[in-house]
C-alpha cells in the first residue's frame, strides 16, 4: 500500500501525516510530494525517513492512494494524471467539489456512494464538513427547511502566512500580511474572495456543498463567514428551521448517537464547545442547543471542530480508510 501525500510540507499535509500515523493507517510506503524547492528534503514518518519528491516522480511510482492538499490548480492538472495510472485521489482543494461527475464525501454521511470507478474524490470545505455532520441526523429525523450560519474561522484555514501575521502583530512587529487588515484584536468578515452577489466564495461553498452532501437541493443555506484571531478550529453559530415539530431532548439524542459527533451541552457547569478544546481532536463538537423562541420549529446551536483535522486531514484519511475496508 503506497500512499502519496501531495503538499506534504504544508499545514494540512503535515496534519495528514500525523493523522495517518495516529490511526495506524496500513501503508507500506509513504511518498511525500511537494514543490520543487522542497524536493530532496527528508520527512520522518513512523520512525523512517522519506525523501520529498516532485509530482512527476510520484505519478511514476503509481501509489494506490494520493491525498492532495496543494491547491486547486495543482489538483486540476495532476489529479487526472494520478487517476490515469490507477491511483485514487482524495483532493482537499475546491477544484472538484461541485463537479457533477465527482463525489463530495463526508464518510459518516455518504461514503457508501463511492465505487471503484471513483478515482478522484473531493474532500469538502472545512466549515462545510462540521456543519453537515451536525445537520445530517437532524435532517433525517425532522427535515431541514433552512439554515442560517455564521462562522468564526481560525486563521490556520488561511495557512502559514496568516499564522505568521498574527504572531508578528502579537509582538508588535511588521511583516507580510495574509489579510487586508490586522487580525490581532479584530474580526474580518471576509473569507476567500467576494463574488458578484456580494457573498464570499467561502459563504457560497457552505450553501452549495451542503446541498450536494445531503443530496437535497431543497435545503436552503445562508452564510456569513468571519475570520477571527484563533488557531484551534472553526466555530459556527447555526439557526435551523425544521419541517416537523421537535423537542430539544430529541435533538440531543439524535446528535449523540451520530458517529463523529461529541455533544458538549451543559450550561449549568459552563460546558460548551470551544476551539481551545477541539484543537488536535478529530470529532465535531456540538452544544448551546436551544429552541429559537422567535420561531416554533427553529433551533439554535453552536458547532466547533479543528479545521485542519476533521475539516481537512482527518476527513481525507477516513475516506481512504473506507476505500481500504470496502476493497479488502
Amino acid at each position: 500500500m503506497k500512499v502519496a501525500v501531495v503538499g506534504a510540507t504544508g499545514m494540512v499535509g503535515q496534519v495528514m501525516l500525523k493523522v495517518l500515523a495516529e490511526r495506524n493507517f496500513p501503508l507500506t510506503e509513504l511518498i511525500p510530494v511537494a514543490s520543487e524547492k522542497s524536493v530532496g528534503k527528508e520527512i520522518e514518518f513512523n520512525g523512517k525517513n522519506y525523501k520529498v519528491v516532485n509530482l512527476e516522480t510520484a505519478v511514476k511510482r503509481k501509489p494506490e492512494i494520493a491525498l492532495f492538499s496543494a491547491g486547486g490548480d495543482t489538483s486540476l492538472e495532476w489529479a487526472p494524471k494520478f487517476a490515469e495510472v490507477g491511483t485514487t485521489v482524495i483532493d482537499n482543494s475546491s477544484a472538484w467539489r461541485m463537479d457533477p461527475t465527482k463525489k463530495l464525501v463526508v464518510p459518516e454521511i455518504n461514503a457508501d456512494a463511492l465505487t471503484e470507478e471513483d478515482k478522484i474524490i473531493a474532500n469538502p470545505n472545512c466549515s462545510t464538513i462540521q456543519l453537515v455532520l451536525a445537520l445530517k441526523p437532524l435532517h433525517d429525523k425532522f427535515g431541514i427547511k433552512r439554515v442560517v450560519v455564521s462562522t468564526y474561522q481560525s486563521i490556520t484555514g488561511t495557512g502559514v502566512k496568516a499564522v505568521q501575521q498574527l504572531e508578528n502583530e502579537y509582538k508588535g512587529e511588521n511583516g507580510e500580511m495574509a489579510y487586508p487588515y490586522p487580525i490581532h484584536r479584530n474580526a474580518i468578515p471576509h473569507c476567500d474572495v467576494f463574488l458578484e452577489n456580494d457573498y464570499t466564495k467561502e459563504e457560497m461553498k457552505l450553501t452549495h456543498e451542503t446541498k450536494k452532501i445531503l443530496n437535497d437541493d431543497t435545503v436552503l443555506v445562508s452564510a456569513t463567514a468571519v475570520r477571527i484571531p484563533v488557531v484551534g478550529g472553526h466555530s459556527e453559530s447555526v439557526n435551523i428551521e425544521f419541517e416537523k415539530d421537535f423537542e430539544v431532548e430529541e435533538i440531543k439524542a439524535a446528535l449523540k448517537d451520530f458517529s463523529g459527533i461529541t455533544l458538549q451541552d451543559n450550561p449549568a457547569v459552563n460546558t460548551y464547545p470551544m476551539p481551545i478544546y477541539a484543537e488536535g481532536k478529530n470529532d465535531v463538537f456540538v452544544g448551546r442547543i436551544r429552541k429559537d423562541h422567535s420561531h416554533p420549529r427553529a433551533l439554535n446551536m453552536w458547532i466547533v471542530a479543528d479545521n485542519l483535522r476533521k475539516g481537512a486531514a482527518t476527513n481525507a484519511v477516513q475516506i481512504a480508510e473506507h476505500l481500504i475496508k470496502v476493497n479488502a
